[in-house]
């Protein structure tokens, strides 16, 4: 069975866009010509692939099967076809990151825009997520993570500062009525304004001081889903709410600004810094090395 690699390439971008239109934006052509290919493709596999509905499009149970195998196969493809990039004498393409809100906001800012002049031929996207993916299934090129995410399998590349710490923090308001706790297990009795996952796990908040490590699950008015509702319980905190947890370097504007006050400041956690990393098991697109190759000299600059 000869089947054109268009219409399995337009089935990809149908299946993870999750819509025509959507995919029909990114990939640069037609709803129309996507919805004619994955009908061409149907028809003739002999099965249905997308279950469509006037809001969504998913995948059917030989979808998803027919995606997980493509995925892998086509990345491999556009990798192999891209070692002719590297015979440019300015690399050129795409190159897609998947990153945490947390490196897209901390890491990313002192990074993009010189690389972005550095390679005016290459267009970066860069789509966040909290849960670890696939980023090979997930269409993108490399991710970035912190180290107790990252499988076995990847080339694990460091990028952003080297160590970080978690902050707490409350606005002066609030610890002039409540009072300044003085040990972590002392947040069990304030306000404390909670991040939860997209899997549903909301960790508990970890503290450290000379060799001594202590975790409490404290409780609060507002639960937000860390990421893109991270700065709402910021605000909160800020307005007097309660008591927050999140990365010193986020914090720290308001920290300067004195909207913001550290508490249990000797007790922060430091830990390692984030990666990007990438799969050690295919060729390298060009747009991926020179961005390797750029956090690398960076890296290397006093």
């Amino acid at each position: 069975m000869k089947t054109d690699l268009g219409d399995l390439n337009a089935f990809v971008a149908v299946a993870r866009a999750k819509g025509f239109r959507d995919a029909a934006r990114l990939s640069g052509g037609s709803a129309s010509g996507l919805s004619e290919a994955v009908r061409r493709l149907e028809t003739q596999l002999g099965v249905r692939l997308l279950n469509r509905t006037t809001r969504s499009v998913v995948p059917t149970e030989a979808g998803e099967g027919l995606l997980a195998r493509l995925s892998p196969a086509l990345a491999e493809m556009e990798a192999a076809l891209d070692v002719v990039n590297s015979f440019r004498d300015n690399p050129a393409g795409s190159l897609r990151l998947n990153v945490p809100v947390s490196a897209a906001r901390l890491v990313l800012p002192d990074v993009v825009p010189a690389f972005l002049a550095a390679y005016p031929d290459i267009v970066l996207e860069v789509i966040t997520e909290e849960s670890f993916v696939d980023v090979i299934a997930a269409g993108c090129d490399a991710g970035i993570r912190y180290d107790e995410r990252l499988e076995q399998d990847m080339i694990a590349v460091p990028i952003g500062p080297r160590f970080q710490r978690f902050a707490t923090a409350a606005s002066p308001a609030y610890l002039d009525r409540h009072g300044r706790p003085e040990h972590p297990r002392d947040l069990l009795g304030h306000s404390c304004l909670r991040g939860r996952f997209s899997s549903g796990a909301m960790p508990p908040w970890e503290f450290e001081r000379d060799g001594e490590v202590v975790r409490v699950d404290p409780t609060g008015p507002l639960i937000v889903r860390l990421g893109g509702s991270t700065d709402l319980a910021v605000d909160a905190a800020i307005a007097g709410t309660g008591i927050v947890s999140l990365f010193e370097d986020w914090l720290r504007p308001y920290f300067d600004s004195g909207v913001l006050e550290p508490v249990l400041e000797p007790w922060w956690q430091r830990f390692s810094g984030p990666f990007l990393y990438y799969p050690g098991r295919r060729l390298v697109p060009a747009p991926l090395r020179a961005f390797i190759d750029f956090i690398k000299a960076a890296a290397n600059q006093p």
